[in-house]
């Protein structure tokens, strides 16, 4: 079976190119303008690269060209960005997920494509389930709102079958700290290795649906390799909830030692709870059994010392 994976070098891409190809997928191609993305992150593994945006029309033709199923998980990601700079933030998530759609019905290929829980923004029913009316205050989660309702209208109108998964506090091995918008667990995890307080944006109390990134693969390479569709939105989450101080908790075990924490003002556009009703999720493919917080974490920071240690050769 023939994949694209848009945004194939990013934290998520890297980790779904392995997992696709540990089950089976015989072409496995990426296409990435390596802005987020590092191509040290597809060190060892044999896949087609592409290099260029999926705005370049030309070049998302190429890498399209005979695939049976596109993984879109192309972005500009980060909620922060997205409010330094909306216009880019839309016109890499929402028309740039139009191109990807237009590419997908040239090819007739079916499309698996990342949304986000930031679209519930401030709803504050939980857990969230698909058919709350979202309220995003954020850039960023009005350009995923976006990027499923296109998809969405493109299998309604042209037949196009999609499966959008709205992503909830995706983690784990190959997601970056060290720069201003980094995800948190990265984040706490490289300061904690450096000795570092961690910082907390506000009191540390606002609670996430923790999702480690081998979970994730394992749902993406199941819908695109058995063309998974549905005709809405779907929770990519399987309805824990942890705050941010448990989680530096659970590091402080994990690592046995106490850690400092330093305490800032919130962000603009965070939300404050997130919980994902997994129901649809479960119909949609009940073999998943999700990774559990304490595990994940582990797994992270082994990886994560690997990659601190001289001469790890990332």
């Amino acid at each position: 079976m023939t994949i694209l994976v848009t945004g194939g070098a990013g934290f998520i891409g890297c980790n779904l190119v392995r997992r696709l190809q540990s089950d089976g997928a015989d072409d496995v191609r990426i296409l990435d303008n390596f802005s987020t993305g590092f191509e040290e992150n597809l060190s060892g593994v044999d896949v087609e690269i592409h290099r260029g945006s999926i705005l370049d029309e030309e070049a998302l033709a190429r890498a399209a060209k005979g695939a049976e199923a596109i993984v879109h998980l192309a972005a500009r990601p980060s909620v922060p960005r997205s409010i330094a700079d909306p216009m880019a933030s839309h016109q890499a998530n929402a028309t740039g997920t139009l191109m990807v759609l237009e590419a997908a019905r040239r090819e007739e290929a079916h499309v698996v494509l990342a949304s986000s829980s930031s679209v519930y923004g401030a709803n504050p029913t939980l857990p969230k389930n698909e058919d709350l009316r979202p309220m995003p205050v954020s850039p960023y989660a009005v350009s995923k709102l976006a990027t499923e309702a296109y998809a969405l209208s493109y299998q309604s109108v042209y037949g196009l079958t999609v499966l959008p998964f709205r992503f909830f506090n995706v983690y784990g091995p190959w997601q970056r700290a060290g720069h201003a918008y980094a995800a948190v667990v990265p984040q706490f995890v490289s300061q904690a290795l450096a000795g570092l307080p961690l910082t907390v944006h506000g009191d540390g109390e606002q609670s996430r649906d923790f999702t480690f990134v081998d979970t994730v693969t394992e749902t993406l390479s199941l819908a695109a390799r058995e063309r998974i569709s549905s005709p809405d939105p779907v929770n990519l989450a399987f309805g824990t909830r942890h705050t941010l101080l448990d989680v530096i908790s659970r590091l402080e075990t994990i690592l046995g030692t106490p850690l400092t924490v330093e305490h800032v003002e919130p962000r603009a556009g965070d939300v404050r709870h997130s919980q994902a009703d997994q129901s649809r999720l479960r119909e949609l493919v009940a073999s998943v059994t999700p990774v559990d917080l304490d595990t994940g974490l582990a797994g992270t920071v082994e990886w994560m010392k690997r990659l601190n240690a001289p001469n790890s050769g990332r």
